[in-house]
């Protein structure tokens, strides 16, 4: 969704990284985030095609196209269907590019279980990640660190 795409737009322009934004018409970013990112110093590329975005690319990063309840679900499946990364978009990144989705995945909607479950994915170890990035909160939260 959108709060993944804001947060790695905001990430580019602390980090000063390269992001390419590939989504069809109607569904891009919000365009405030991505002036903020850009005044900031970050160099977002939106683009059309899935194919440009990960040309080249070192991470590819998808995330779930519709959540849970939200409205008008359909439509926008079949206009996000042309972004669906599989083996075939990955050849266009970088032979070492790493693949990552935030979880839950939907198999076979923006990601196939080739490009998952295939030795390029660190999705397993981006969610181990988070599991000890929140736990530390909860211990700051708890005043044990």
């Amino acid at each position: 969704g959108n709060n993944v795409l804001h947060s790695i737009i905001e990430a580019a322009s602390v980090m000063g990284f390269e992001v390419a934004v590939a989504t069809p018409h109607g569904y891009d970013p919000d365009q405030a985030i991505v002036a903020m990112a850009a005044a900031r110093g970050g160099e977002i590329d939106l683009v059309r095609a899935a194919k440009d975005a990960v040309a080249g690319a070192d991470v590819v990063v998808t995330d779930t196209w519709v959540s849970m309840g939200q409205e008008g679900g359909a439509a926008k499946l079949k206009a996000m269907a042309p972004y669906q990364v599989t083996p075939a978009l990955m050849t266009g990144a970088d032979p070492a590019a790493v693949f990552l989705h935030c979880l839950p995945a939907h198999r076979g909607e923006e990601v196939v279980d080739a490009v998952m479950d295939g030795p390029q994915s660190a999705v397993w170890d981006e969610a181990e990640n988070r599991l000890h990035a929140q736990k530390a909160v909860l211990l700051w939260c708890l005043g044990r660190i």
